[in-house]
């Protein structure tokens, strides 16, 4: 899977979001993330326990029943097998979960990791089996630039979170239903005004908070 000297399509972090926070935190191009910022920025803020509060349902903190209900219904399924609203509604859940932004490097115009990105991807394995995360459910959403056309790109962004599951998958032994992988091809730039520009092409590993429903 590895071509270390094949052409790159160059992807460093850019942002690091919290639930609560809008903090960000940034590194030099090239930089690796590290475990630790991985982990900072998937852990979910503690809320004070609040008394009064009757027992209902119990749902994934951080989601409502019919949000908890949904992620459910995705967790297993194959990236392709997602329908377009399906891959909306993933990206409305996630926009107020704690989240981090990962350039990856790809070998060009393929879903290969790169061996330059190896340790940003082997930090993202070590952070996600950490008692801290460990048995969440985790989205892993593809992205690409605006080169190229809407079907190459969407599927280029599906080939590349499936290849980071599968390297979760089989060097960490992450349950692969915990890992809800989605590609949104070119539909989603982070920097629109400049739909080229290297932070569009990126991983983003948001942490759904559904440790009560995931399997251990």
């Amino acid at each position: 899977m590895l071509k270390p000297s094949a052409p790159a399509a160059m992807l460093s972090i850019v942002t690091v979001g919290t639930a609560l926070s809008l903090g960000t935190v940034a590194a030099r191009a090239g930089d690796n993330v590290t475990e630790d910022q991985i982990l900072r920025a998937l852990t979910p803020e503690k809320k004070p326990l609040t008394r009064g509060l009757s027992a209902g349902p119990q749902t994934s903190p951080g989601l409502s029943a019919e949000q908890a209900k949904f992620v459910q219904s995705v967790r297993g399924r194959a990236t392709r097998s997602l329908s377009s609203a399906e891959r909306e509604e993933i990206a409305t859940i996630v926009q107020d979960k704690p989240k981090i932004d990962l350039e990856i490097n790809f070998d060009y115009n393929s879903a290969d990791i790169s061996a330059k990105s190896l340790a940003s991807v082997q930090a993202l394995g070590r952070a996600l089996v950490n008692p801290d995360l460990k048995g969440s459910t985790f989205v892993v959403a593809g992205h690409t630039d605006a080169a190229g056309g809407e079907d190459y790109n969407q599927g280029l962004s599906e080939r590349r979170a499936d290849a980071i599951k599968r390297y979760l998958v089989d060097k960490y032994g992450i349950n692969g239903a915990d890992l809800v992988t989605v590609g949104y091809g070119k539909s989603k730039l982070k920097d629109p005004g400049h739909p080229l520009a290297e932070v569009n092409r990126r991983v983003q590993v948001v942490n759904m908070e559904n440790k009560a429903a995931a399997s251990k």
